[in-house]
């Protein structure tokens, strides 16, 4: 992948789940069901996550972490759709064209 594509997208992916600005987040029925105050800090924990490795971001796009809160294993991922979110986005470098949706979840979930 061109490396300046991939700082783009490393760029945009990082603002938006620190923010959850510029896209959609969702959280599954098993997130959910934690309660409001573990929500609260597993998003907390996703908008500040930092431990990218090569084995969890080869294309160093930062689109995917992995957590364990309490005894519970979580990912969340980002994902690139068009604007009208009903194909891939044509080009995930470009915010004009894509629409970011993150999704967290529980790992029994994925």
């Amino acid at each position: 992948m061109n490396t300046d594509r991939a700082e783009r997208i490393r760029r945009l992916n990082d603002s938006f789940r620190r923010s959850f600005l510029g896209g959609r987040v969702f959280l599954t029925e098993g997130i959910r069901a934690l309660g409001p105050e573990r929500v609260e800090e597993v998003c907390r924990r996703v908008r500040t996550f930092d431990a990218f490795t090569p084995d969890n971001d080869p294309y160093q796009e930062h689109d995917f972490g992995a957590l364990d809160e309490a005894s519970l294993r979580m990912f969340w991922k980002i994902d690139y759709f068009d604007a009208e979110m009903e194909y891939a986005s044509p080009n995930p470098a470009d915010p004009e064209v894509t629409t970011r949706v993150m999704t967290i979840m529980l790992a029994e979930e994925w």
